[in-house]
């Protein structure tokens, strides 16, 4: 048995929520949300050199992966997969890139099924930014 971290209550070390006060997983000394993250120690400008985030926090907010390579449901970064992306390369399901390989992408260049491209194009409904202006 160990303590609650939120409400000082005795509970069991396997306790998925304290009966007392709710709180997940109560017998750790931290926990910090739900999911999966994982950033290497390398850095580059500031970044990790790759991040991969399928992680939430306590309050249910998802943590983007932010990296040179980043992969997650939410990313940022130079080389990005994931489902809702921003970067200079992009594989994702909706995405602001400027290479992009998507479902629905905003790019300078793009293979997607419905995208707007500045330089070229490839999909099912793709249109050049030019003649939609």
């Amino acid at each position: 048995m160990k303590t609650c971290r939120e409400c000082g209550h005795n509970v069991s070390e396997q306790a998925i929520a304290c009966p007392e006060c709710g709180a997940p997983y109560p017998a750790r000394e931290k926990w910090d949300g739900w999911g999966f993250e994982y950033k290497t120690q390398t850095t580059l400008l500031g970044l990790p050199l790759v991040h991969v985030s399928f992680k939430y926090r306590p309050n249910r907010v998802p943590v983007p992966a932010r990296g040179i390579i980043a992969i997650g449901q939410f990313g940022i970064g130079v080389i990005t997969i994931s489902q809702f992306g921003i970067g200079l390369v992009s594989v994702s399901q909706f995405t602001v890139a400027g290479f992009a390989l998507a479902q629905f992408a905003l790019a300078w260049s793009l293979i997607a099924q419905i995208g707007i491209y500045v330089d070229q194009g490839v999909g099912q409904l793709v249109w050049k930014l030019s003649a939609l202006l």
